[in-house]
């Protein structure tokens, strides 16, 4: 229907609201340029280019025809369903992918019937002549010209000022095919150089579907505001009007954003008055501005782990609260159900389960219970043991028993001297520490989310390319910048003795300038707040693999989990566990659904519906 901005004139108001313009109807084949009656039932949808316009009155309270016709909506397109009887119940049955337009429906009376002062408007006879064309308050806008559409070059006119105006075009032939039928008033204004200015769109209800109450439509009421004259929104509405009256239409209705009091202010003193109507849309990317609710506050300073989090919620509308942006901390609620979440970590993981998962040494020793393959390892007690379990493995990795980003890991020592340095490391960020013989392989991390496996990515350690020109230093401190770019400043290069020691490792020194093409790695971990990056093989997951990491999440009995293994190869089967994180980064595993998945676990009502909803049958029993 007809929506407008706020603008000083009054013509100015009619037009620019994009949201408003443009839906449209007809349940068949996209490019369908007649009303024809629904598959699923008598309903009758319209078919406008740019959508489909769905009449809800002639579907007999059949709710889940309607809901099938709206659920068909192209790609691209923006369908709309007015008159429907109760259209808060058909959305309560699928508030996932349906909601209540928030506008507000106006109607002008036509005829014997409309309020004796119109300001101009209805009052005027249709013109086709270039005398001039009434405007504001019923003023003559001199050379200003309405007339119906006709050809596709005007077809294309209003294509431009569609796009212009933010709204969705329609495919040419459509828009002149509905032009030419009686069940469309197509419209456009012309200006004094032939150029089109602006066009609305009329839809006869009486010869769409007989329309008992003798009714009408206007739909696309919109301007080029670079060069119409002032005045041309009112005077395309003016014509249109003259021409409902002429074929004895009862009333045109329309619809405008409630938030747009210029608009509603002006057409109240059109003689337009509010009726109760509602309209329904689809939650598609072009309707997201009217269903998703007005970012939290604090919701610009979380980091991409919680935002992820945050976008998913809102986008099924589930309240988010940003609690602490700073910790990531959300409190999301969703009818009488709330839940906090910290980025990945939600109320749903016990403390016993993060406990399970905060020290490496009971995640080995939960995991070696349940018949799961763990490197050999042992807790440092800074005696001879400790030089014999290094003799025996080669070499080992040493970390902190708690810890998490990588802090004071020590991968590859061969000495016990080294061993002993890397366990004073280890014990600065905790006095546990745990020794584990060192296996080969690639850092594979998969994502369990209520114990089934949602995404797989091998990690690979920080490294940079020589380029002939820029020592190792400004290699890694260009490709720092990068990562933190790409990270929201979460994955960095550090340039310390361990980046030495690799670089050293390798025959290098940080001076060095890498001849062009060369490929080093500066550090031995991939831990991605280090510079590490991320690679997807959800697709080539062995399934022995998948099928381990499940019975991991079912041991720790912990409902999202991040398992690190080291693997020959993503898709082999050996595998080792290394460590179970109870928060991981959702935000690393993009395509793959790990944000939808987890808002699926906290909010089960949410989760998209996997057929039609169909109404409940006469023989259930009252809620």
């Amino acid at each position: 229907m007809a929506t407008g901005t706020a603008r000083t004139d009054r013509e100015r108001v009619l037009g620019p609201r994009r949201e408003r313009v443009g839906p449209g109807g007809d349940p068949v084949a996209p490019g369908t340029t007649e009303a024809k009656r629904s598959t699923t039932g008598d309903g009758v949808v319209l078919d406008c280019g740019w959508g489909r316009l769905v009449f809800g009155q002639t579907f007999g309270g059949d709710q889940a025809a309607v809901a099938q016709v709206l659920r068909s909506e192209a790609a691209g397109a923006r369908d709309i369903c007015i008159y429907l009887r109760d259209p808060h119940v058909l959305v309560s049955r699928l508030p996932d992918e349906l909601f209540i337009d928030p506008s507000l429906t106006y109607r002008l009376p036509l005829g014997g019937d409309r309020p004796a002062r119109t300001d101009g408007v209805v009052t005027a006879a249709t013109r086709e002549t270039t005398e001039g064309t009434s405007g504001r308050d019923g003023a003559e806008i001199p050379g200003l010209r309405i007339r119906p559409l006709r050809d596709e070059a005007d077809a294309d006119a209003v294509n431009r000022i569609y796009a212009r105006n933010g709204m969705v075009t329609a495919p040419v032939e459509v828009l002149v095919a509905n032009a030419r039928t009686d069940r469309f008033l197509h419209l456009v204004a012309e200006d004094v150089t032939g150029e089109v200015v602006g066009t609305i769109t009329g839809v006869d209800h009486v010869a769409v579907f007989a329309d008992p109450e003798n009714g009408a439509s206007l739909w696309c009421l919109t301007v080029d505001f670079n060069t119409a004259p002032p005045g041309t929104g009112q005077a395309l509405l003016t014509d249109l009007a003259a021409r409902l009256t002429a074929r004895g239409r009862a009333f045109v209705d329309l619809s405008v954003l409630a938030e747009n009091t210029g608009a509603i202010r002006l057409y109240e003193r059109l003689g337009f008055y509010r009726t109760a109507t509602l309209c329904v849309k689809r939650k598609n990317p072009i309707n997201e501005r009217l269903f998703l609710p007005a970012m939290p506050e604090g919701y610009d300073q979380l980091n991409p782990y919680a935002k992820i989090v945050a976008d998913e919620a809102m986008r099924r509308g589930i309240r988010v609260e940003v609690t602490d942006p700073t910790w990531g901390e959300l409190r999301l609620t969703s009818g009488g159900r709330t839940i906090h979440t910290r980025e990945s970590l939600s109320e749903l993981t016990s403390a016993v389960a993060m406990s399970r998962c905060d020290d490496k040494r009971v995640t080995r020793r939960i995991l070696t219970e349940a018949g799961l393959s763990v490197p050999r390892g042992r807790t440092a007690t800074g005696d001879a043991g400790d030089d014999a379990f290094l003799a025996e493995a080669g070499r080992v990795v040493v970390k902190p028993a708690r810890g998490e980003q990588g802090n004071g890991i020590t991968v590859g020592v061969r000495t016990p001297e080294a061993l002993t340095a890397a366990v004073e490391l280890a014990r600065r960020f905790c006095p546990e520490v745990l020794i584990e013989e060192l296996r080969e392989g690639e850092d594979l991390r998969v994502i369990v989310i209520d114990h089934e496996v949602v995404a797989a990515a091998v990690r690979r350690p920080a490294q940079v390319t020589g380029d002939g020109v820029h020592d190792i230093a400004e290699l890694i401190e260009r490709q720092s910048r990068r990562r933190a770019a790409a990270t929201g400043g979460e994955s960095r290069i550090p340039l310390d003795d361990m980046t030495r020691e690799v670089i050293a490792e390798a025959g290098h020194e940080l001076h060095d300038v890498l001849p062009e093409g060369t490929v080093l790695a500066v550090r031995r971990t991939a831990n991605l707040h280090t510079g590490g990056t991320i690679h997807d093989v959800t697709g080539e997951l062995h399934p022995e693999i998948a099928e381990a990491c499940v019975a991991a999440s079912r041991a720790l009995d912990i409902p999202v989990t991040g398992l690190d293994l080291l693997v020959p190869s993503p898709d082999r089967p050996e595998h080792v566990f290394i460590e179970a994180n109870e928060r991981p980064g959702l935000a690393n595993h993009e395509p793959q659904p790990t944000a939808e998945r987890f808002v699926d676990l906290l909010f089960p009502g949410t989760r998209a519906p996997q057929r039609l909803w169909t109404p409940a049958g006469a023989a259930s029993s009252p809620a």
